[in-house]
């Protein structure tokens, strides 16, 4: 039997122990969004650190402005990594033991932090309990691997660093300083990340791209106060329909945005690529249907997949103008406002595509009426190579696991902190989550399968041993 054999027999026998250490952890309120919990917090962390410890990590509770930070290193020395000449590869693992707050209890079968054994349609045994897929349960995916690997051969087959956070609900809002404070400590030569999904129960997935975002408000102003629309309708400036215009205009004809550079740094994925996902058959029917739409919008000649993944996007996501009310009121509104988000990919550059949206919105707004724009803070897109070795690697590794091969996806959602391991530590990051879609993440009645729970465990120990032969 080989090492790999072995610790995959480890962890089969464990599985029962697994998810009892597990319990104990979700039964930790650790909301993090909520200052009557910090105490809770703390003792999430508190209760990793010793688990960690008990593995063999040298590891403690790193303080922060909010929630302390769980840091730990089991192998190697701090900033060495296979980048050095006679290093093994050296990985840092990134995940958080804070939780999403439980409301509405009511809608709870049974209480939010009294972990249990349950059943989904078709008999699929899950843990239900707030935490059980974002992100405990698959952080100790991770863990329980390490623990494996530790208690049949002695060591792991590659250095990891620890970095688990007790604020990824709240915005992560202290760790990119912490990360930058500690850059030496954090030093690596990839990021590994356990808090995304499979494509399907029985589908494996590396999420390999994150979109961006930029984020405006519009409001339009025009004449002083609300007027009587059968009085001046005809004459006077409409603010609805002015910005009515500048949220038609940002899309042709064919579904792409109209901003004057906008597609500067949008790259195709490579072919073997598009074919892998021409073979999921992802079609409107499947995907629009149970949402209860079946016309697909977007770019005409795009796959859906595309289109939700690999493609940037405009959006309007909300108008708020003139009289709402029940009944009649014939006004001419005195502004019109409304939110509007674009989801970036690739290069593409948050402060150009800004810019281009200002532009775009002051062309049509006439000059005897004011507009006010408001930007949010923006995020650029994050994409691994696709020929990256590592990545290879983790496929090769879940295909072993799940005897399938695993799909490369992209997220329209973001993990900002992915950003800051790039910018300020200089790391790809590998997603490789195990969550699923009915998983009712950040909802009541919370679950995460027994089989992503034990696979994803096996999966880790296939990961580790594979980053280790290709040397990181």
């Amino acid at each position: 039997m080989s090492q790999l054999d072995a610790v995959l027999s480890r962890i089969d026998e464990n599985l029962d122990a697994s998810v009892q250490r597990l319990f104990e952890w979700l039964r930790i309120p650790s909301i993090s969004t909520d200052p009557a919990y910090a105490a809770h917090c703390r003792e999430a962390g508190e209760w990793l650190v010793k688990d960690l410890a008990g593995i063999g990590f040298d590891v403690g509770l790193r303080e922060t402005p909010g929630h302390p930070v769980v840091l730990g290193r089991l192998g190697g020395e701090a900033g060495k990594g296979a980048s050095e000449e006679g290093e093994r590869p050296h990985v840092l693992f990134y995940g958080h033991y804070d939780v999403q707050p439980v409301d509405p209890l009511e809608l709870w079968t049974t209480p939010p932090f009294e972990p249990r054994m349950g059943q989904v349609p078709f008999g699929r045994p899950v843990i239900v309990g707030r935490g059980a897929s974002d992100d405990k349960g698959q952080v100790m995916t991770f863990v329980e691997a390490c623990r494996a690997w530790k208690e049949v051969t002695g060591s792991l087959p590659v250095d990891v660093t620890a970095l688990i956070e007790g604020a990824e609900e709240d915005g992560s809002r202290h760790l990119p300083e912490f990360v930058e404070a500690n850059r030496k400590e954090l030093e690596a030569d990839i990021v590994l990340v356990c808090d995304t999904g499979m494509w399907d129960p029985s589908t494996p997935a590396i999420t390999v791209s994150l979109r961006g975002l930029v984020y405006g408000e519009v409001i339009v102003r025009a004449a002083d106060r609300d007027l009587h629309s059968g009085m001046f309708g005809g004459a006077a400036q409409n603010p609805i329909h002015i910005l009515s215009r500048i949220i038609a205009d940002l899309h042709d004809a064919d579904g792409r945005v109209t901003l004057e550079g906008f597609y500067d740094g949008v790259a195709e994925p490579p072919e073997d690529v598009r074919e892998q996902w021409r073979a999921l058959n992802l079609s409107a029917e499947s995907f629009l249907g149970p949402i209860g739409l079946k016309e697909p919008w977007g770019e005409k000649g795009r796959m859906i997949i595309e289109k939700v993944q690999s493609r940037p996007t405009c959006d309007a996501n909300g108008i708020i103008a003139g009289y709402t009310g029940e009944g009649t009121k014939t006004v001419i509104a005195s502004e019109a406002r409304c939110k509007i988000s674009f989801r970036l990919v690739g290069e593409q550059d948050p402060e150009a595509v800004g810019r281009a949206f200002e532009a775009h919105v002051r062309a049509r707004v006439p000059s005897d009426c004011s507009v006010e724009i408001i930007k949010h803070k923006g995020s650029r897109a994050i994409s691994l190579p696709y020929d990256m070795p590592a990545l290879a690697a983790a496929r090769s590794a879940l295909q072993d696991e799940w005897e399938k091969p695993a799909v490369l996806i992209g997220t329209g959602g973001s993990i900002p902190i992915v950003g800051d391991f790039k910018r300020t530590l200089g790391l790809d990051t590998l997603l490789v989550g195990f969550g699923l879609d009915d998983d009712r993440v950040h909802s009541p009645n919370e679950k995460y399968d027994l089989m992503s729970f034990h696979k994803g465990t096996r999966s880790w120990a296939r990961i580790l041993a594979a980053l280790a032969a290709r040397g990181g």
